[in-house]
């Protein structure tokens, strides 16, 4: 499998690539955290995350449709760990299938990179994304009170045993379409 072959799929009908976030994606990205969030990251902040990604201690992939940026997430690596950073989609594009496949993709990093279990944070009021998030094996683990501008409760979710043979599956099954190279479909 060559390097760009692991972090570029393409749709059957290619309206949707997912590749790694570079800085001249940052404006776009900016757009959508701006939209998506009442105290967005820092075009700072996300230029230091790109630094530690070169690095490998993170992860960030963009999802373009018709060569517009229309989402984008991220992972942090910590001892075996992967914690899901972010993921927001542009708002026009919310609920079409983007946020599954990015986080079909980061799912799929962190299983390349040998992590165990993956983790995030989700508001209280998010029940579109704690639903995504189910799909996907994330269970609820405790509760971080205030922790959204220290006014609303996030839900800890844990998805472990990532690197089993059925999380794949369940991979497989809920986007078939970003099933890496050497991965059976």
């Amino acid at each position: 499998m060559s390097v760009l072959s692991r972090f570029l799929w393409r749709d059957a009908d290619e309206h949707l690539v997912i590749e790694p976030m570079r800085r001249r994606h940052l404006d776009d990205v900016l757009r959508i955290e701006q939209g998506s969030y009442p105290k967005p990251w820092s075009r700072n902040v996300f230029q230091s995350e790109l630094d530690l990604a070169r690095g490998g201690e993170r992860h960030y992939v963009v999802a373009r449709a018709g060569g517009t940026v229309v989402g984008y997430a991220g992972l942090m690596f910590v001892v075996g760990d992967a914690h899901v950073t972010n993921i927001a989609v542009a708002a026009e594009q919310q609920r079409s299938g983007i946020g599954t496949h990015l986080l079909a993709t980061l799912a799929w990093e962190a299983v390349r990179r040998g992590c165990e279990a993956m983790t995030l944070e989700v508001r209280v009021s998010n029940t579109g994304a704690q639903a995504l998030y189910r799909r996907f094996g994330f269970v609820p683990a405790g509760v971080r009170q205030r922790y959204y501008e220290n006014t609303e409760d996030a839900i800890v979710m844990w998805c472990h045993d990532i690197a089993a043979t059925e999380f794949a599956e369940r991979l497989v099954s809920l986007c078939p379409d970003r099933v890496p190279e050497g991965r059976q479909r």
